[in-house]
């Protein structure tokens, strides 16, 4: 995101009727475009899916909360919500 000046970018009609409703402040104008859901852009939604399934089988196997803790270095309660959650 870039901060550009309204008079360099917006025709000068717009421009006043903008300053209308805000003047001398800071706006955001928001794409058009549907934002993207979290994680798909760098790819870390995947991997996390991925980590939480072999979480789950590693318990069926027979891991216990404790040693999943040491492994994927996450709490007790993070387990118990991948191994027994949605």
């Amino acid at each position: 995101m870039s901060y550009k000046n309204g008079k360099d970018i917006l025709p000068e009609e717009v421009l006043k009727k903008i300053q209308r409703y805000f003047s001398g402040g800071i706006i955001y104008i928001p794409s058009p475009e549907k934002p993207k859901e979290w994680g798909t852009k760098t790819g870390i939604k995947e991997q996390l899916r991925k980590r939480n399934c072999e979480i789950k089988a590693k318990k069926l196997q027979g891991y216990s909360i404790e040693e999943l803790m040491m492994e994927y270095h996450l709490s007790y309660d993070s387990i118990k919500r991948i191994v027994y959650g949605n």
